[in-house]
This record gives structure tokens, sequence and C-alpha cells, in this order.
């Protein structure tokens, strides 16, 4: 696609959203050119495959430096009469932006009028988008760190995962003794690297993989080391994912609870049984249930995580599962659309939700939402997801995730340690910009084993500065 103007853009990333939100339009030429330009206003024309289309918006421009782009992409979709819940904005973090808007001095109410005038979002996209970044800014500090630890085993390996995940009884299991090992001396070694440092754990997170593979031995070591050897005494929330019931006990759930751990995830991702064992999923329903209990006697706070757009599953069958949900006194209720990433071994056929089927299933969640007295506090989105859906965490009052905030908002700088475990330097170049600097252990259990002690050398540069 050439693209003719009268201003300055960055040809790339017009071209990138074309490729987005009109992969079905094919345009030789595009052109655009400024027909008006004062203090109220601004207007420019859009052509292209014999089309023109004239958009005209109030001027931002005394606080906005890139309205003529954002109104050149989001012309595209007025010239060729496209229409989405999310309108022009096609970022993995809407929130991001309109953080940024505030500190740029934009009121909420301002806000919205450019989400509403400048990208064409709708309503209640707009609501919930403001909605969440008001619930954020409550819990987001910059000063502060997170922690997350990685375990990369599975009972077995879920078609549509794409996360660092192992099967137990795979070839790579026959390692998970000497991981347990290398993941604490990692522990100790990371003490090493932070004892002189002012940095404030808040949040600490286990994720995988499934953590709760750990035996009760295991659990143990590897909490206790990190008691041991990491400075914890700031830390506002400790969460464990015991995402599969087929890996828990009431033993396990009384150690967790003993050391420290508040917050737990049992994640059922449908209550439609069929369909995960068709996914590799194991799942005993008498049993999830028992743990429930469990779990909810030992007083933990307690999340569910739920995937909409499973292949097989029909309309029916989720809405069937979300009335379920009705029955469990959860505090936070996380609803993910799948997304086929490169990672997973799912090969997705071409099946959509239509429009009608999908407002019956937002329906159905307000619906439980509201019941359950239940908020929004963050939310992302991906490319793939079905309909550009979003994936949103709820939450009642008071029983959000610090964690899952600071992650989604790139806010905080972290630190991985495990298998696949991302490290993130988080540096503030201004108000409105950030620096971020990843590095990444090994997902492959042997490879982490090996690498663990060279690589730590590495990460002791990386952490120089928090």
């Amino acid at each position: 696609m050439e693209i003719i103007l009268d201003f300055t853009v960055k040809e790339n990333t017009v071209q990138d959203f074309k490729k987005v939100l009109l992969p079905d339009v094919d345009i030789d030429i595009l052109e655009a050119k400024t027909l008006e330009e004062t203090k109220e206003k601004i207007s420019i024309e859009l052509s292209a495959n014999g089309r023109k289309k004239i958009f005209t918006l109030k001027n931002y421009t005394d606080k906005m430096v890139d309205q003529k782009t954002v109104m050149l992409k989001a012309g595209m979709l007025l010239l060729f009469d496209k229409v989405y819940p999310w309108g022009a904005l096609v970022g993995v973090r809407p929130t991001k932006l309109i953080r940024r808007y505030l500190v740029m001095g934009y009121s909420y109410e301002e806000i919205d009028e450019i989400l509403d005038k400048l990208y064409f979002v709708f309503p209640e996209k707009r609501k919930l988008l403001l909605d969440v970044v008001k619930k954020e800014n409550q819990y987001l500090n910059a000063k502060g760190i997170n922690m997350y630890v990685g375990i990369p085993y599975c009972p077995t390996r879920c078609k549509y995962c794409s996360f660092a995940s192992y099967e137990i009884n795979s070839k790579l299991g026959n390692f998970y003794n000497e991981f347990v090992d290398t993941l604490i001396e990692e522990i100790k070694l990371t003490g090493e690297i932070l004892k002189n440092k002012n940095s404030k754990i808040e949040s600490l997170y286990f994720g995988g993989g499934t953590p709760s593979i750990l035996t009760e031995k295991d659990l143990v070591r590897v909490i206790e080391a990190l008691y041991e050897n990491i400075d914890l005494t700031h830390l506002k929330e400790f969460t464990f994912e015991a995402g599969r019931e087929d890996t828990l006990n009431k033993e396990k759930l009384e150690i967790l609870k003993r050391l420290g751990v508040d917050r737990l995830s049992l994640n059922p991702q449908t209550f439609n049984e069929n369909i995960l064992k068709n996914l590799n999923r194991h799942f005993d329903k008498k049993h999830f249930d028992e743990m429930f209990q469990e779990i909810k006697k030992l007083g933990f706070v307690v999340n569910m995580d739920f995937i909409i757009g499973l292949p097989g599953e029909t309309v029916e069958d989720i809405l069937r599962t979300f009335e379920e949900v009705k029955k469990y006194p959860i505090d936070n209720l996380t609803i993910h659309f799948l997304a086929v990433k490169n990672g997973s071994n799912l090969i997705k056929d071409k099946y959509k939700i239509t429009e009608i089927e999908n407002q019956k299933i937002e329906e159905k969640i307000k619906e439980v939402i509201e019941e359950k007295n239940m908020k929004p506090y963050y939310l992302y989105r991906q490319k793939n997801s079905m309909n550009w859906g979003e994936n949103v965490g709820y939450s009642i009052e008071g029983k959000e995730s610090i964690f899952n905030i600071e992650m989604i908002e790139e806010n905080q700088s972290t630190v991985g340690l495990g298998g696949g475990a991302i490290s993130k330097k988080v540096e503030y170049i201004d108000e409105t910009r950030v620096s971020i600097e990843r590095y990444i252990n090994p997902k492959d259990p042997y490879m982490y084993i090996c690498e663990m002690k060279d690589r730590m050398k590495q990460k002791e540069e990386f952490f120089s500065s928090l």
C-alpha cells in the first residue's frame, strides 16, 4: 500500500494498522490531505479505491502530538465502513493509553470524548476501560517490585497452552528433582544479588506450568528457601496458581496456608468435562468441589479462570459454565477469550461466535459479576483472540490482585525465578514513557538446570540498577 500525505506520520504504524483491522481490504494507494487545521479543529480528507471521506475533529494538539496520525488510521475505518467494539484501538494494553492521557492533563470526561470521537470505541468498552484504570490507580506503585516463580511442569499439557509447561511423566519430567534443587540454588543466589538493594517486593506469584505439581516436601523446601534468602517484609500478597485440581490435596493446601500464601487460583477453564478431556486436561468435578471447600475453609482469597471459545464448545456450553460459576463463593473471576499462539499444540478451526451469540455470553457474564458484586480491575487484549475480545479480571472490592495489575501495566520491575520466568526492569524516562528490558530464563527444565549458575552473572548485571 502506497501512502500519499501532506503531513508526516510513521508509515509502518499505518501499514500495521491496516494489516490488523482491514486485512480483507486491498488498497493500492491511500491518500490524505489536510483541509483545515485551526486551534479549534482539524479536518482531513481520505481517499482510496474510489472512496472519499472527510474526518473532522476538535483539535487536541495542545497536549496530543499524534492526533493526525490517529485520525488517519481511524479514518481508514470510516472510509471502508468498518465498525468494531474497540474501534481503532489495537494495543494489547489499552489502559496504558488512558494513563498517558491522564498524565498529560486530560480529565476522565475528556478521555471518554477522545475514545468516542477519535477512536470510535463503543460506550460499554469505554466504560470498562475507564473503570479499570480508576481501580488500577488505587494500587499502582512504581517504587515497588514483584517476584515471579515459574514451575514449568504439568500433569498433562493442554492443547491450547503456550506457556512454559512440560508433562511430569515425559522425559523432561525425569529432571524434576534436579529442577527443584536448581531453583532453590537460584533463590539463594538471587538473595545475594538483592541483599544490598533497596528492593521492596510487594507481590509474590507462583505460576507455570502448574506450581501445585510440586510434592508436599518440595513445596516446603522452595517456599522456605524464599523466606530464608529474600527480604519479603514488604510483601502485600502471595499468590499461588493451583489451577489443576488433579494436583491438589488437603495437605498441600494446609502447607501453603501455613507458609503465608494468601491467594489461590483454581482454574477449571470450563465446567464441560468432555471439552477438557479432548484438550488433554483431566478434570474431576467431585474432587474439584472438595478442594474448593477446603480452600474456602482455610481462608484463601480464591480466583477462578475461564476461557471462552474452546474448540468444540457451544455457546450453550459456555452459558451453562457461567451458570455453574454462580454456585461458588469466589473472590476473583478472570475471563479469557481463547487466543491461539505459536507455542500451543492447538490447530483451531474457523468457527466463530456470531454477534447475537456473543451478546448472550456478555449478558450472562454481566449477570454473574453483578450477582457476585464484582467490578473489573484489570484487562488486556490479544491480537489473535476471537472477535478481538478482551481478557478481564473481576474482583470483589478489596480483593484485587496487585500482581496482575502491576504485570499488565508493566509498572514495576520483576524478579523472575525458575523455568521460563521473565525478569523485567522498568525504568521511567519521563512521566509518560518507560524503558523496559527483559531477561528470560530457559523454559526447558534441563537447559535451566545446565545454565542457571552461568546465567546468574548476567542477571546480577541486569539487576544492578534495581
